[in-house]
């Protein structure tokens, strides 16, 4: 008679033959069905296993292919990053102080995505950098460099030199925003032996100046500039206030975004910003509000806390139009939490950024695959898109997000070292290019504020929850994003999904198929066998 020890044991032998390796296949070709074809394993099959009982990231899975019968152009990468907000391109840049500012915003809203404005500002200065935001419009610079008529020429050609462009207007006091006196260019200075000669005895003086008044649109300002042959159209006020300026080389580049992230009736950039959870970020919710910010997202290392339960439970009482982004969470139940508090989007990952040691510091977090697969089965219920946070550092992640589950990949050190995101270039010895590029946990971003996404309140001991360094120039987000988005677009075709809400289809029907790549294997799947190479991203 069977013991219940060993009922229990024949049961568990039953559970484990039901996960035995699928029959052989049958000798006729010809009666072979859809499940003998079938190769890989599903999403559910891998994370939900009982026998394993491993944590995966990215690396350790890779997508089967599948069945081509479009062209990568037909890829559509419409997703969802909010409940009602929509992007065209599946990035978001992460609120992080070396990534994400109004120039970076701007970017990465005309090329699809979202930029999220960071919280390591005053209050005056976040909300000033939304408005910059929403004023934008293609075509019109809205910070030139302005120079002031007491400049040298000397001074002028160093300036020059650094920036790499001729044509500078001169305001009144160097400053935007000021009266305009007139404008300097090429044609203004070569001819000039005498260095020392101040801006407001050469440059081209307002009056002789073709301007245009503030509210004109691109394409008048565009007429305008090729009727009169200039180079430059500076925007002023009626009292002749430097608003914005218009360059004939700027609309050439780049007159149109098809793809640009607007909102549906004004047409503005869409942009969002970060908030912490102290009492003292309502008042910056409401300074964001009233600059028009489209979605706030609540920076925290564990999302899961009163503190940001109250918070979500309050602006969306106080400001319902606003979307609000939850997190970070990397589990069924904390994501449970803060959907039912309200929350429109959540934030999923801890502890794997590449300069995050919050694993290795707290001793807490989730390998990143699994924590995406797990919070999107689970939000998807709900209705609610989940973005997924760390981990990225080529468009394949980006791929592998997307097929599970998530809505969109907020990327940091992807987009770091571009030219839009904040901070000077400097050289190493070897002569590379290079920006400063620093976790939100680092000691030196803690200082400027962020210490409160771990505490709730600032702490008179920092524990430091990430690193600061560097990383290379990858040149304009305008020409990176492209690349990445065509990588997106090829991982896609290879999968055999024509749109993100077909691939993720395949991923909750079980039809699209993993494995798990051992470490030869991820070994095998990079660069490997030889003695040197040269590593070019894209050709644009």
């Amino acid at each position: 008679m069977a013991t219940n020890g060993s009922a229990a044991m024949n049961g568990k032998d039953a559970k484990d033959r039901s996960r035995s390796p699928r029959k052989e296949l049958k000798k006729d070709p010809s009666k072979l069905t859809e499940e003998d074809l079938k190769d890989g394993f599903s999403a559910q099959e891998i994370f939900s296993s009982a026998i394993t009982k491993s944590g995966y990231t990215y690396d350790d899975l890779i997508c089967l292919p599948g069945h081509i019968n479009f062209g990568v152009h037909d890829v559509n990468l419409t997703t969802r990053f909010s409940r009602k907000i929509t992007l065209k391109t599946p990035i978001v840049s992460s609120p992080m102080d070396t990534v994400t500012e109004s120039n970076m915003a701007i970017a990465m809203a005309l090329e699809g995505g979202l930029g999220v404005i960071h919280t390591n500002l005053s209050i005056e200065a976040q909300a000033n950098e939304v408005a910059r935001v929403k004023k934008f419009k293609a075509g019109f610079i809205i910070d030139p460099v302005c120079v002031p008529p007491t400049m040298t020429l000397e001074e002028l050609d160093q300036l020059k030199s650094k920036l790499g462009f001729t044509g500078f207007p001169v305001t009144e006091n160097g400053q935007m925003g000021r009266p305009l006196l007139g404008l300097v260019t090429k044609r203004d200075t070569d001819f000039i032996t005498d260095r020392k000669t101040r801006l407001s005895a050469i440059m081209t003086p307002l009056s002789q100046l073709v301007t245009e008044k503030e509210g004109i649109d691109l394409k008048q300002a565009n007429e305008t500039l090729q009727k009169s042959k200039k180079g430059k159209l500076p925007i002023i006020t009626n009292t002749n206030l430097l608003v914005a300026l218009v360059a004939r080389t700027d609309i050439k580049k780049n007159v149109e975004f098809p793809n640009a992230t607007k909102h549906p009736v004004n047409k503005e950039l869409l942009v969002a910003a970060a908030i912490g959870t102290r009492p003292a970020d309502r008042e910056r919710v409401r300074a964001l509000a009233a600059a028009r910010v489209d979605a706030i997202i609540i920076d925290s290392s564990q999302g899961d806390s009163v503190f940001q339960h109250e918070m979500i439970k309050w602006i969306k009482k106080e400001f319902p139009e606003i979307q609000v982004v939850a997190g970070n969470v990397v589990t069924k139940q904390q994501a449970k939490h803060l959907i039912e508090c309200g929350a429109d989007a959540l934030r999923v990952g801890m502890g794997i950024g590449s300069i995050c040691t919050t694993q290795e510091v707290c001793a807490c977090g989730r390998a990143q695959a699994s924590a995406v697969y797990n919070v999107a089965k689970l939000a998807n219920l709900y209705g609610v898109p989940i973005l997924a946070d760390g981990g990225i550092s080529s468009p394949g992640h980006i791929v592998k997000a997307l097929s599970l589950g998530a809505g969109a990949a907020m990327c940091g050190s992807l987009l770091a070292g571009t030219s839009e995101t904040p901070g000077e270039y400097f050289y190493s010895e070897e002569g590379k290019r290079l920006k400063r590029y620093r976790g939100m946990g680092s000691i030196d971003a803690m200082k400027k504020g962020s210490d409160d996404r771990y505490f709730g309140t600032t702490s008179a001991i920092k524990v430091a929850q990430g690193v600061s360094g560097t990383v290379q120039d990858k040149g304009s987000i305008h020409r990176y994003i492209p690349y990445l988005t065509q990588g997106i677009r090829h991982g896609m075709q290879d999968i055999g999904a024509k749109s993100v809400s077909e691939l993720q289809d395949m991923l909750q029907q079980g039809h699209l198929r993993f494995e798990l790549r051992s470490t030869a294997a991820q070994r095998e799947g990079g660069v490997h066998g030889l003695h040197s190479f040269e590593r070019k991203l894209f050709d644009a």
